[in-house]
């Protein structure tokens, strides 16, 4: 027989084998249920486990609905006999006399406040809650009663505050009394927003009495939010809080603005000093989130109230650098010690968006000073204008902004103060982010301060140039990092901007673009970084492009005449880049270079003849640099297109008609050599041996066949191209049998195309569409044997030569 073991035994077998035994594990799981029964079996049953808690907290079962219910039906309850008490209120109350009235109301009142201790004795919390809501209410319809019917002859507004205060103390003693009630305190902070305000509406308060009254409020809420007793008085003080003090900081802020002269701006300064204290001492009991945006409220009022004070007798333009130098200030809260991480936070933000305002407010200026020299391109080598502002032009009002460098400047000095403070400040990225911002607003400020000063025009190109060349040095000295970066985009951005400048003089052209030359050039050499390099070689080349088009102009000669004067860059251009070791140097180089070649040519489109000659140089500098090992592919074949492309030029602009006269000697011998080199590397391509000896006669000869309205040259043209791509098919070449068949297709294209539009024309209007179905249907049956065909014959073609 076989031995079954124990049930505890079998028990930790099976959760054993269930570890390693994925494919049985349902059975076994089957098995072990069983084998729980049987072991509880004779136990107690097991009491029923506790009611989880928390997000994933499964639903309640049992008395769960009945609760839902029972809520549902007290809040239509509360809500039924509120509504009957307003209406009894307002409709039915003149049917009693004042006895009557009173009684009434004051029965059903003090039995609904009664009524909720006898419902908490009997423990219906919910029953008692509704009940008390109703009680609220009904105080309220008592205020209003007592108005009516006790002073009707006083003042609404008056009357209300007072009935609110009333009412708030009520509800809090209510609340405190019965303390397991949540809605009497929160209902009492709600009603708490009330009095003080209507208090100042009554007595027909000024703006400034409205503002204190609110943030004496916005205090209360702050000390019932810090010390009150329970999560929804808190959340619905701290609603209060940050309600009626935003509206009273700007109301402060409002007025300190408008205020005229010190002494108007002085109770708004009060007023918004008052509230940063306010919110200060809210933010240091605070949470973190309500931490942070305490402290940002309290500085930004700070500084309204400083700046407001500070800059009333001034100018808006200065009362801007007040409002600066008071948020700087600010700063120097992160250093003092206790105060709590997020309050510090808080106060840097603030402190940061004042700063970043101020500096949007300047920004204009900079902005005139680097784009509004675009106005000379319209009146080039026109004569040096008086001052930099009448290079720039009236952008903006220049009166208005005379205090932007001094903004700028300053908000410089607190990044550089940022980057050189103590790590507690500001971790390391944010140190590195200040020093690039350092940068960019000390050039700012330089700048600002040239168009602002309205210096002379020679004052002002010779401070540009000296102002790039200090960050072209600082991008040059310093490694691969943000401000090298930002040191360099400026110094860029400074030099467009110069070099646009120096268009207004003919002296002064030459003077910023050589000087830009030299000190991208000298910067270049100067740096270790590789692409920092790459980048001011190419500003160089650049500058030398503008130099030689400068020379030409200069020279009276006209664009096409010009082109050669611009490949000298390209040509010197492929002798550095033979030169320069780092490879990303040279590639960068050489492409500022080829593009010089491209504006060359863009030159000289003008006149075939110098095209012509221009593409040669082209072709000669690309052969030139194909003669390196490592240009070789990316040289050799432009070179051989500008070549091809100067003879079709040349010929085209000397009037050949005939141009097999010319081609076919060039392509026998550029053929004979291909030949030659085939022979010797047999691996050669058909393109590399055969490719430029074909396109040099068929090409031009398709050209002028197109235009010959004769049959002979078309038909002798035809034949040749049919002969070549037989001959590439049958030794198995691209280079004919694509360039031959391509010939041949273009040139029966040009001969069958009148007969095939007389075609279409004498068919009906029906039998093309028809003719394209049956086509699509043709194809789409056989798409897959197609497929097939087109795979072959890529195959094959792919292992020709």
């Amino acid at each position: 027989m076989r031995h079954v073991p124990p049930p505890a035994e079998e028990l930790a077998l099976l959760d054993h084998e269930l570890a390693r035994l994925d494919a049985r594990r349902l059975q076994l799981l089957n098995r072990r249920a069983w084998l729980l029964s049987v072991l509880r079996a004779p136990a107690v049953p097991s009491p029923a486990p506790a009611p989880v808690s928390g997000p994933y907290a499964p639903p309640p079962s049992g008395p769960a609905p009945a609760h839902g219910t029972q809520n549902v039906l007290l809040v239509l309850g509360g809500l039924l006999l509120t509504v009957a008490a307003i209406a009894f209120t307002l409709f039915s109350w003149g049917e009693m006399g004042i006895a009557g009235r009173s009684a009434v109301l004051a029965a059903v009142t003090a039995g609904a406040l009664v009524t909720p201790a006898t419902l908490l004795r009997r423990a219906l919390p919910s029953t008692a809650e509704a009940v008390a809501v109703l009680a609220l209410v009904l105080t309220v319809l008592d205020a209003v009663a007592l108005h009516a019917v006790a002073a009707p002859g006083t003042d609404g507004l008056a009357f209300a505050a007072g009935a609110s205060a009333v009412l708030v103390a009520a509800w809090t003693l209510y609340g405190l009394l019965l303390g397991r009630l949540r809605t009497p305190l929160p209902a009492a902070v709600v009603a708490g927003q009330l009095p003080l305000v209507l208090t100042a509406w009554a007595s027909g308060a000024s703006a400034t009495g409205f503002g204190w009254a609110l943030l004496v409020t916005a205090a209360a809420d702050v000390a019932v939010a810090s010390w009150g007793r329970g999560y929804a008085v808190r959340v619905t003080a701290c609603a209060g809080a940050l309600l009626t003090g935003l509206v009273s900081l700007a109301l402060g802020l409002g007025l300190s603005v408008s205020a005229h002269g010190v002494p108007g701006a002085v109770g708004p300064g009060a007023l918004l000093l008052a509230g940063a204290v306010v919110a200060a001492a809210g933010a240091w009991r605070a949470p973190k989130g309500m931490a942070v945006l305490g402290g940002a409220v309290a500085a930004l009022a700070t500084v309204a109230a400083v700046g407001g004070v500070l800059g009333a007798p001034l100018s808006w333009d200065r009362s801007v650098v007040v409002y600066l130098l008071s948020g700087a200030v600010l700063s120097a809260v992160a250093t003092l010690p206790g105060v709590p991480r997020p309050v510090v936070r808080g106060v840097l933000g603030a402190s940061a968006s004042v700063v970043a305002g101020a500096v949007l407010w300047a920004a204009p200026v900079v902005a005139a000073a680097l784009l509004g020299p675009a106005s000379v391109t319209a009146r080039v080598w026109s004569g040096a204008p008086g001052g930099l502002r009448d290079a720039v032009g009236p952008s903006i009002a220049w009166s208005e902004s005379a205090s932007s460098p001094v903004v700028l400047a300053v908000a410089a000095v607190l990044a550089a103060a940022l980057h050189f403070g103590r790590p507690r400040v500001l971790p390391e990225p944010g140190r590195r982010a200040a020093a690039a911002a350092g940068v960019v607003l000390g050039w700012g400020a330089v700048l600002s301060l040239l168009v602002v000063a309205d210096v002379p025009y020679g004052v002002a190109v010779a401070g540009e140039l000296l102002l790039v060349a200090v960050l072209l040095a600082l991008a040059a000295r310093r490694g691969a990092d943000c401000v090298a970066v930002t040191c360099l985009v400026c110094a860029l951005v400074g030099a467009v901007s110069v070099a646009v400048l120096g268009l207004a003089a003919e002296p002064a052209t030459y003077a910023v673009l050589g000087t830009l030359l030299v000190l991208c050039a000298g910067a270049a050499a100067a740096s270790q970084v590789p692409v920092v390099r790459s980048v001011l070689a190419c500003a160089s080349v650049l500058s030398a492009i503008a130099v030689a088009s400068a020379a030409g102009a200069s020279l009276g000669w006209g664009a096409p005449h010009t082109a050669p004067l611009v490949l000298v860059v390209t040509a010197v251009t492929v002798l550095l880049g033979a030169r320069v070791r780092e490879p990303v140097v040279a590639v960068a180089l050489e492409l500022a270079g080829a593009f010089a070649a491209v504006v060359a040519v863009a030159l000289a489109v003008p006149d075939a003849p110098f095209l012509a000659l221009v593409l040669g140089l082209c072709g000669v500098l690309a052969a030139a640099t194909a003669l390196r090992p490592e240009r070789r592919r990316a040289a050799g074949w432009p070179a051989v297109a500008l070549f091809v492309a100067a003879a079709w030029v040349r010929l085209a602009a000397s009037g050949v008609t005939d141009p097999e006269a010319y081609t076919l000697p060039v392509s026998v011998a550029a053929f004979a050599v291909g030949h030659l080199r085939r022979r010797r590397e047999p691996a050669a391509s058909s393109w590399a041996a055969y490719g430029p000896a074909l396109s040099m006669t068929l090409v031009p000869s398709l050209v002028v066949a197109w235009a010959d309205p004769h049959w002979m040259r078309p038909l002798a043209l035809g034949t040749a191209a049919l002969v070549i791509t037989l001959v590439g098919a049958r030794l198995r070449l691209q280079a004919p049998l694509v360039l031959g068949g391509t010939v041949l297709a273009l040139d029966g294209l040009h001969e069958l195309a009148p007969h095939v539009v007389q075609v279409f024309d004498a068919l009906p209007r029906w039998a093309p569409p028809a003719l394209a179905g049956l086509l699509l249907l043709a194809v789409g049956a056989t798409y897959e044997q197609r497929l097939r065909d087109a795979r072959r014959v890529r195959e094959s073609f792919g292992r020709m030569r």
